[in-house]
């Protein structure tokens, strides 16, 4: 690999689900020319801005897959009623799954968010306190025999 040095600035105003994009200044080792690039997080990725051409964007294979799945899809529920039926509720049935889920986690974190540092340190603090009185009442059994 080769070690770049580069600047780093905020693309002001550019947000992609509160996550701030970056843009970045590199150097050509080559020909010294500029090269940047910005964050991508709604692919998990970089878009070349200037300077620099991508050889390959994996986004674009996938987006035409979805498009040709999508299509045969529409036309073999064209065809057949029955799977378009079959469609409509699994579709459904992974929707409620996917609702379900995400209630789940709004759940937990939640709960998570009620825990407090304070009870969390005072349940510790019992914890201990108990492993101590055992360890006591132990030590007065062995004791005494």
């Amino acid at each position: 690999g080769k070690k770049f040095n580069a600047r780093k600035e905020r693309v002001e105003g550019e947000h992609y689900l509160g996550i701030q994009k970056f843009r970045f200044y590199i150097r050509c080792p080559r020909c010294s020319t500029e090269i940047t690039f910005k964050t991508d997080p709604q692919n998990g990725d970089y878009t070349a801005e200037l300077g620099a051409m991508r050889n390959f964007e994996p986004w674009r294979d996938e987006t035409a897959v979805d498009e040709e799945k999508k299509a045969e899809r529409a036309e073999a529920e064209e065809n057949n009623p029955m799977k378009a039926l079959e469609n409509r509720t699994l579709d459904s049935k992974r929707e409620m799954d996917i609702l379900d889920a995400l209630d789940e986690i709004r759940t937990r974190n939640a709960r998570s968010e009620r825990v407090d540092a304070d009870a969390a340190l005072g349940a510790l603090m019992a914890n201990d306190e108990a492993r101590r009185e055992r360890a006591r009442k132990w030590q007065e059994e062995e004791d005494e025999r």
